[in-house]
């Protein structure tokens, strides 16, 4: 039987973004009726797929109000769209606010008259990252992060360690069921491709033919580390050639420019921005760079290990759980430069060596992270939560 389901989600740039487009776009395929409910369309969501809608929440401003309501009016228009569209689930991907938004939106509908309580809404809620780690730790969001995550119907988290994280940090006791669905990728798309001899023209013009090519992909943040990239690229070339593309924008973009001119690297990185489609750079690089000081995942590192690319990261969350350390990748320490940069010395230098990560990196997404089985897990989920009610 095919489902009406509701996805709230952040439209960015982001992994979470990127993972719950995926999801309902496959779940369309199948026959299943999807609707986005968000602030704006997906990033990904960039063309007409059937059984795919888009609701835009609309957050009127009004003098009195001193920042957006948006949790408000994105609970209204949880209450419309499900009434109107008659809608099974709500799954929504981080807790504050998309689960409490969702859980408001019940509660709303469960007090219309003659409403039947069989026919409300479930609640999915993923989490994925800094919802626990971040604003999950902060005294201001606490009580109400807690009460969203125990009031859903369903949590999935896409790593052992952020369900740890999630019992530890909100003080939740771990008989509260929360299933480890991880992150995927469409393998089909993230794939190795040949290695060109020209694979640096139109990026760097100056840079010699061996040149080593790093790449990094994140949303700029301070948790992201973005300029221990550049640091990492500065001790690099001390060694040997090596160029640095950045792709991605964020609060943090001025400080890595900025950083990259003193350094002296500048004409040895280019910033790219938001991209859509950088596959091609991607399945050109030696090396791809997560120094991240949290990560709940890393989807990023996944794609790269879907074309085949190595990855040289931080040892922290839920990176372990995708990077096997001296097999498709390197892990050291959060903001250890120098192991960084001598571990992308090894694999450059070492051709073989590098080629031998290459192949364990893409055999171990198509055993582990290919897209269609794990969503097979998230709609298994759905079932289950609807055959409760």
């Amino acid at each position: 039987m095919s489902l009406r389901v509701g996805i709230t989600c952040f439209p960015t740039f982001g992994g979470s973004g990127i993972i719950a487009t995926e999801i309902g776009l496959s779940l369309a395929r199948r026959g299943h009726q999807i609707h986005f409910i968000c602030a704006d369309i997906p990033s990904r969501l960039d063309r007409f797929t059937e059984n795919v809608f888009f609701h835009a929440v609309e957050a009127r401003e009004y003098p009195l109000f001193d920042a957006s309501p948006y949790a408000i009016a994105l609970a209204s228009k949880m209450v419309e769209v499900t009434r109107w569209e008659r809608l099974d689930l709500l799954h929504v991907h981080y807790a504050v606010p998309h689960a409490t938004s969702a859980y408001l939106a019940r509660q709303i509908l469960r007090a219309s008259p003659g409403v039947d309580e069989r026919t409300l809404p479930r609640i999915v809620t993923t989490l994925h990252g800094t919802d626990i780690t971040l604003v999950g730790n902060d005294p201001s969001f606490l009580p109400v992060t807690r009460f969203s995550i125990l009031s859903s119907d369903a949590l999935t988290t896409p790593s052992a360690a952020l369900r740890a994280d999630t019992y530890r940090n909100l003080d939740i006791a771990e008989t509260v069921p929360i299933e480890v669905i991880p992150n995927f990728i469409d393998e089909d798309h993230f794939r190795p491709a040949p290695r060109r001899a020209d694979r640096l023209r139109g990026l760097f013009a100056d840079a010699p033919p061996d040149a080593a090519l790093l790449i990094h992909s994140s949303n700029f943040r301070p948790l992201k580390r973005v300029e221990d990239a550049v640091r990492i690229l500065a001790e690099v070339r001390r060694v040997r050639p090596a160029v640095l593309v950045l792709v991605g924008d964020g609060p943090d973009r001025s400080r890595v420019e900025a950083l990259a001119r003193e350094l002296g690297v500048a004409h040895a990185v280019r910033l790219l921005g938001n991209q859509l489609n950088f596959l091609e750079v991607l399945q050109q690089a030696d090396v791809f760079l997560l120094p991240s000081a949290m990560e709940s995942f890393g989807l990023a590192a996944l794609e790269a290990l879907g074309c085949g690319v190595p990855v040289v990261g931080s040892r922290i969350g839920g990176v372990p759980e995708v990077i096997a350390d001296g097999e498709w990748g390197v892990l050291c320490e959060v903001g250890d430069v120098k192991s960084m940069a001598a571990a992308v010395i090894s694999l450059c230098s070492d051709e073989d060596r590098r080629t031998r990560m290459a192949l364990a990196a893409r055999a171990a997404v198509e055993s582990r992270w290919r897209k269609e089985p794990i969503v097979s897990r998230y709609e298994d989920c759905y079932r289950r939560v609807l055959a409760a009610r």
